[in-house]
């Protein structure tokens, strides 16, 4: 080790040496300072921050330093935001118009996007599936086919209908948007109890339990990195973003035998099909109920990637728009 100590000096001399040779031009010595800028400040805290419509007094000690601890997770988890915006910009637009149909703020799709990083496959050790992470029984209780051969609850659409349905459902029993978040989280047993004891149904006065109590308030940091994404040394272009390959839709009330037979008949492979329609999770539909699904066909012509596809849905996602 004492021979090691020794050589620290001279390994610092080699490390100052290749900077210096790297921060030569003009340029180089901006974006060399600029990273050095972003090493050594933490993200700002705003005054005060509104989501779900409700306004949070971050004068407020206590919930500032929620605020950053979530701020500084969040904000530092480099390779997942970047991935996160990506994927928004294929979902968000999917999600955003059914929010607004259901009368729920907009805000709530980032609820979705801690639940799940917009993974559209995403499924909990608790069995919680799809981009919302809903729990077989209540999405079976919702009216969601969930068995081996469909899963309605990766269904973007219908997966967002019915998290709709149980955030109004709490709102109208606590008269709170931020409460039916917390209750996405805790169950709304527990809120609701919560409620009675701590006698207020502010969430931002109340204490829950750990994840309960840092849930709402990591919602309120996707919200403010994805909004200000480059303020965080977020910077993408139109070309990296995701999007949703255009499909035609069949509609199918009765059962297919085989999904790759199926799949083929219209000129794509299974792994297309599965790719477009997440909620089919065996090579079968046995329809015994006679229900009627509809299927995305991914339209053959849209399949090669072309950055002039892309549709930005949000321009402050880029540095080029």
């Amino acid at each position: 080790m004492k021979y090691f100590v020794r050589f620290i000096p001279f390994l610092l001399m080699v490390v100052l040496c290749d900077c210096s040779k790297a921060v030569e031009s003009k340029d180089s010595v901006k974006i060399y300072e600029d990273s050095l800028m972003q090493v050594n400040y933490t993200p700002q805290i705003p005054k005060s921050f509104c989501i779900f419509g409700e306004n949070v007094d971050l004068s407020n000690y206590y919930l500032r330093e929620r605020f950053d601890r979530e701020l500084m997770s969040f904000s530092y988890w480099h390779s997942q935001v970047f991935l996160i915006i990506k994927r928004a910009n294929k979902f968000f637009p999917i999600i955003e118009p059914i929010l607004k149909r259901e009368g729920v703020p907009d805000d709530f799709k980032y609820l979705a996007l801690i639940e799940s990083n917009l993974d559209q496959r995403a499924l909990s050790p608790a069995k919680a599936a799809g981009i919302w992470q809903i729990l077989a029984t209540t999405g079976q209780e919702s009216g969601l086919m969930v068995n081996d051969d469909v899963d309605e609850r990766y269904n973007l659409e219908k997966a967002t209908v019915v998290a709709c349905q149980y955030l109004k459902r709490t709102y109208e029993l606590t008269q709170s948007w931020a409460l039916a978040a917390a209750s996405y989280n805790s169950g709304r047993a527990r809120v609701l109890k919560q409620m009675e004891v701590q006698q207020t149904n502010d969430y931002f006065d109340m204490l829950f339990g750990e994840e309960t109590n840092r849930y709402v308030f990591r919602i309120m940091m996707a919200k403010y990195v994805m909004e200000n994404p480059q303020q965080f040394g977020f910077m993408m272009k139109k070309e990296d973003l995701y999007y949703m390959v255009e499909s035609d839709v069949v509609k199918v009330d009765s059962t297919i035998e085989n999904l790759t037979d199926f799949a083929k008949s219209y000129g794509i492979t299974y792994q297309l099909l599965k790719d477009a329609n997440p909620w089919l999770r065996s090579n079968r539909i046995l329809n015994k109920e006679g229900r009627e699904y509809f299927i995305k066909i991914p339209k053959v012509d849209d399949l090669r990637y072309s950055p002039e596809r892309i549709k930005v849905h949000d321009k402050r996602w880029i540095i080029n728009p």
